[in-house]
């Protein structure tokens, strides 16, 4: 592996495994009151195009960490839409 694919390998994992706590706890308690919707929204974007961008060069590390950020991103923020107008 070349030294810049193993920055980005490491830097993926470490933005992705950043999420996991928000995912988990937002699973168990299904609050999203403190969450911004158009933070998460615009943020669940972002992370599409990034894939999309990895796509195009064909950068696995990239590809792999916003396949999984971009599904904990939309769980979240489905949760957060499911709850509108509850919290």
């Amino acid at each position: 592996m070349i030294p810049a694919d193993l920055v980005g390998s490491v830097a993926a994992t470490l933005t992705t495994l950043a999420f996991v706590p928000q995912v988990a706890k937002t699973l168990k308690t299904r609050s999203t009151r403190d969450i911004s919707t158009a933070m998460w929204s615009l943020f669940s974007a972002g992370v599409a195009l990034w894939l999309v961008y990895g796509l195009i060069l064909g950068a696995w590390p990239i590809i792999i960490a916003n396949i999984l950020t971009l599904a904990m991103s939309l769980t979240v923020l489905a949760i957060k839409l499911a709850n509108r107008g509850r919290e």
